[in-house]
């Protein structure tokens, strides 16, 4: 099926590719500028002021990503049939219903389980809503550009959401100190808002012709890959539900500034090394950057000062920054184009899902064990995904088979 209005594409250098990227990842970058918000404020909100325990404190995190890992795959086939444009939209409206939820959330601090209850209704709405505009955005950018600069594509949809989770989070906790929860979701629905009025002009593109795939088929091709990204996704998630947490239990100051670390070199790896992918390959580039996580996350395990920690994020966000697009290209190339959305969302579901339980399993270990032994945890999760992705990378035969078996 195609779009009614279509953009051509037709560019042939660096910079013009990157040109006509830019403005579908605007829109990823606002909405991750929206979860960066609140991701500082809900951990401390829940424990500290409502006084609720470390387990749902972390889930108040994951519960965004529990809807989203649920949505992703919806999401994809709506990309791959409705469009990409009418995909993001969709999930611009949603960030501004959620913004609005955790608005009204915050006048009632009195009532910790209404409070509690709005925050996590507002979590669900904006995992829906991120999952529709990060898939969309991503499927709006390859065909602007081309399926052979899906790496590109990738790598800029994660500097642009991981920079936005990084100015999100500092500037969350201002903004809570000086207007509090309202000022926080006030500031979600006009980041929504602009959203809208930027993506609005930008043109549809056309969705690829073809017999689609069985949802279980394309599972079946992606499942590796995803389940390597899950494991990898382990350290973001206990960074981003208990680093302001462990800051506050080690009496440390600037816990933001941690999660902007971890940002800020995880977008210094993506452009330093924009090229790497299609240079050495998805799964080499894969595995050295899961080494470099693991090396992060102990680094994190072992601080005992906050400079120690403070660089652990910052080595871990510069390992993990480059798993993503490695191992997304390879799970794309295991289909046709016209199944690309619906591959692609199946496979971040497998980050999302980590994400959703990493949340309330590291709080169970905070609860038992303490702090330090989460990154322990998060370590040996990306260990885990260093030898799955290595298995991946010795088999082409089977990879090639994967690809191109009858389903």
């Amino acid at each position: 099926m195609s779009a009614t209005a279509t953009t051509p594409f037709a560019p042939s250098t660096s910079g013009s590719v990157t040109l006509r990227i830019l403005p579908t990842s605007l829109q990823i970058f606002l909405c991750y500028f929206a979860i960066g918000l609140p991701m500082a404020v809900l951990p401390s909100v829940v424990h500290l002021q409502l006084h609720f325990n470390t387990v749902l404190a972390g889930l108040a995190i994951s519960a965004q990503y529990v809807a989203t890992v649920l949505s992703r795959p919806q999401a994809g086939r709506m990309a791959d049939s409705v469009g990409a444009r009418r995909t993001v939209l969709s999930g611009l409206v949603a960030c501004a219903a959620s913004g609005l939820v955790l608005f009204f959330s915050g006048f009632l601090n009195l009532l910790p389980l209404a409070c509690l209850s709005l925050i996590f209704l507002s979590r669900l709405i904006l995992g829906f809503g991120e999952s529709w505009l990060a898939t969309g955005s991503c499927l709006w950018g390859i065909g602007r550009v081309g399926q052979e600069h899906t790496a590109r594509v990738i790598s800029w949809s994660g500097i642009c959401s991981y920079g936005g989770i990084a100015i999100g989070a500092p500037l969350g906790v201002w903004i809570d100190r000086a207007w509090g929860l309202p000022g926080v979701g006030l500031v979600s629905v006009a980041v929504s808002a602009i959203g809208l009025l930027t993506a609005w002009p930008i043109g549809e593109v056309a969705t690829p012709e073809g017999e689609p795939l069985a949802f279980r088929h394309v599972l079946r091709r992606v499942f590796p890959h995803g389940m390597s990204l899950a494991l990898a996704s382990t350290g973001f998630g206990t960074i981003a539900s208990f680093m302001v947490l462990f800051y506050a239990h080690r009496h440390w100051p600037d816990a933001a500034f941690a999660l902007t670390s971890f940002g800020a070199f995880f977008i210094l790896a993506r452009l330093l090394f924009a090229h790497a992918i299609d240079r050495w390959g998805g799964f080499p580039v894969a595995l050295v950057c899961l080494s470099v996580e693991i090396a992060g996350l102990v680094f994190l395990w072992l601080a005992s000062a906050p400079a120690l920690a403070f660089a652990g994020a910052a080595l871990t966000g510069f390992g993990f920054s480059l798993v993503f697009p490695a191992l997304g290209v390879e799970a794309v190339r295991c289909v046709t184009p016209e199944n690309r959305g619906s591959a692609l969302g199946i496979f971040t579901a497998f980050a999302d899902l980590s994400l959703g339980l990493t949340g309330p399993l590291v709080g169970l270990i905070v609860a038992g064990l303490g702090y330090s032994p989460i990154f322990l945890f998060a370590a040996l999760m990306a260990a885990g995904s260093l030898g799955l992705t290595l298995i991946l990378h010795r088999r082409p035969a089977y990879a090639s088979a994967v690809r191109l078996a009858p389903d």
